[in-house]
């Protein structure tokens, strides 16, 4: 009888924490999604370093909760879905700017999804489809993508 051996999931993956972003990387992201006119990712991008938060939380705001009236708001808060504690966080010029620069150019209303899917009209965007997007931007730096995860965003010290 022969023996089955079972491959683990992660056999020749690094597993454990990912790494933090430099500050490099976070330039060389942001000028490349620039260059390439890309301001939903732009946008995706920045809110992901000002707030710090996770994935699934990430992808839920509205653009009320961030917008109001024809200017992006300095501070706001977002409940978490894991803890279901509020966390508050300032949005920088930078990121305001890319925020409304997304809002005017896809015609979001007040209560569309800030990132709002392409296939589902009400929805946000996936946390998966948020990881393509974040790996495709590692990617592009040209670095090992099973180094960095979404969770490097939230390691990713301020600048």
């Amino acid at each position: 009888m022969a023996i089955k051996i079972h491959t683990p999931w992660n056999n020749n993956r690094i597993i454990g924490q990912k790494k933090p972003l430099r500050i490099s990387h976070i330039w060389g992201i942001r000028i490349r999604l620039e260059l390439e006119g890309r301001t939903r990712d732009l946008a995706l991008f920045n809110f992901g370093l000002d707030s710090k938060l996770r994935r699934c939380d990430l992808v839920n705001p509205k653009v009320s909760d961030v917008v109001c009236g024809r200017s992006v708001l300095r501070r706001t808060h977002v409940v978490q879905q894991k803890t279901g504690s509020p966390v508050q966080f300032e949005i920088t010029p930078n990121t305001g700017e890319s925020i409304m620069a997304w809002v005017k150019r896809a015609g979001l209303r007040e209560s569309d999804y800030l990132f709002k899917s392409r296939i589902h009209d009400t929805e946000h965007i996936s946390t998966r489809q948020y990881n393509r997007i974040f790996h495709g931007w590692i990617e592009k730096l040209g670095l090992d993508t099973s180094l960095y995860s979404t969770h490097s965003m939230r390691k990713t010290s301020p600048i």
